[in-house]
């Protein structure tokens, strides 16, 4: 017999690895802000800023992890969200809009790519679930 818990593990679980490395990265660019501007190049106060904001929202995918049932339309502002900031990730880099290093641009564009990788993941779990 499949429960809901059966059919929405597979979204649980892109939820809660987007939730961690998402409040992660927070975390880190809050405590170290200084040493990561130094390696990628934000501005120290850009990074606290970021590291706030993702801080947040990891919380915010985390907590929407544990619902029962999950969200629809939270996963698919999730999904959004995370697109969203893909796209704004590569711009940012290509656009020259922040004085990356290069570490920094290769940096920005990795985590462009995992978070789209989550957001695919999402949309399969969604699609699943």
């Amino acid at each position: 017999m499949t429960t809901v818990t059966d059919r929405t593990k597979f979204l649980r679980l892109a939820l809660l690895g987007d939730a961690v490395v998402t409040g992660g990265n927070g975390l880190i660019y809050l405590a170290l802000a200084g040493p990561v501007s130094s390696l990628l190049g934000p501005e120290a106060g850009l990074l606290r800023g970021i590291g706030a904001f993702l801080l947040v929202y990891g919380l915010a995918v985390g907590l929407l992890s544990t619902r029962r049932p999950i969200s629809p339309a939270g996963t698919t502002a999730v999904i959004t969200l995370n697109v969203l900031w893909s796209l704004g990730s590569v711009a940012a880099v290509l656009a020259g809009a922040v004085a990356f290093t290069t570490v920094g641009a290769l940096w920005a564009v990795a985590q462009a790519v995992v978070v789209a990788a989550f957001a695919a993941l999402q949309v399969t779990g969604l699609r699943r679930s």
